[in-house]
């Protein structure tokens, strides 16, 4: 039985997906057991508990063979990451109390660095508490997640463009999709290993805004651009999304971290492994179901 924390999102139901069609066991960790009532049909076992809650957490990764662990996006944290800070001493008092035999955790390409990562501090935070404890544990450098271009999709159709705050235009960096993270995840989960791992992933090229807008007029069979966004104009642009004025800097620092190449893998002392869904693949999935 392997525990999943997150199976209602992408990952965690990459992770699930994948461990179901190994023929594993899989407890499905969630708040509302009718949300996720799709997941007991395919089998699943569900236990509810909080990321806030030590107690349900703790009963949620008992009798278990490894569990996967994921904290909650938060794309607009307080100064100081409060609610990052919390959930994670929860995270780690539960994990140090129910001992699973190891621990997989869903973390990001940069998070090595104590400095200049924005939302990815998240997961600096993350692999900083919960690597400290005496648990076997793999912590899953994820590469930008190529799902994030289903948010051009509209734009693509109607105005034959996409609007990138990644920059250069031209400039490549690791992408990979929800699906191969969630198989690298369940992979980890059915091995043996002793101590913390670090494992970064990618896809099986790197791509850039421009690619995606090839990629996108391929599909859509009409040219589409790449624009870039300014960036004095972000701040005000993700304030019109909702995002509070004191809330914008830290992925105003991360989109700056990727920018500059400060953003990237670490490769030593790490493994680094190859996904194997292309842009193609997946935004023609996307556009599909769009």
């Amino acid at each position: 039985m392997y525990a999943i924390l997150g199976i209602t999102g992408n990952v965690g139901g990459a992770t699930a997906r994948a461990l179901l069609k190994a023929g594993k066991k899989v407890r499905g960790i969630v708040r509302d057991k009718a949300r996720a009532s799709g997941w007991q049909a395919a089998g699943a076992e569900l236990a509810v508990a909080d990321v806030h809650d030590v107690g349900s957490l703790e009963k949620s990764m008992l009798d278990v063979a490894g569990a996967f662990i994921m904290i909650p996006p938060n794309f607009a944290p307080k100064p100081g990451y409060p609610e990052t800070k919390a959930i994670v001493a929860t995270l780690r008092q539960a994990v140090a109390t129910a001992k699973p035999p190891k621990a997989v955790y869903l973390s990001s390409v940069g998070a090595q660095h104590d400095h200049g990562l924005g939302l990815i501090t998240q997961l600096h935070i993350l692999e900083q508490e919960l690597g400290s404890l005496p648990v076997p544990n793999a912590f899953i450098r994820a590469a930008w997640v190529m799902e994030n271009f289903q948010w051009d999709i509209a734009s693509a159709q109607e105005k034959a463009r996409i609007d990138s705050y990644l920059s250069p235009l031209n400039r490549a960096i690791p992408m990979v999709a929800t699906d191969d993270i969630g198989r690298q995840a369940a992979a980890c989960l059915q091995q043996q290993w002793q101590g913390n791992r670090y494992v970064e992933i990618e896809g099986p090229r790197r791509y850039s805004p421009s690619d995606a807008a090839i990629v996108f007029s391929r599909h859509l069979k009409r040219e589409v651009q790449a624009t870039t966004v300014p960036r004095e104009r972000w701040t005000a642009l993700f304030e019109q999304e909702g995002m509070p004025s004191d809330c914008t800097k830290p992925r105003i620092e991360m989109l700056d971290g990727f920018n500059s190449g400060f953003i990237d893998f670490a490769k030593e002392g790490t493994e680094h492994v190859s996904g194997k869904t292309t842009l193609d693949e997946l935004l023609g999935d996307l556009l599909k179901k769009h």
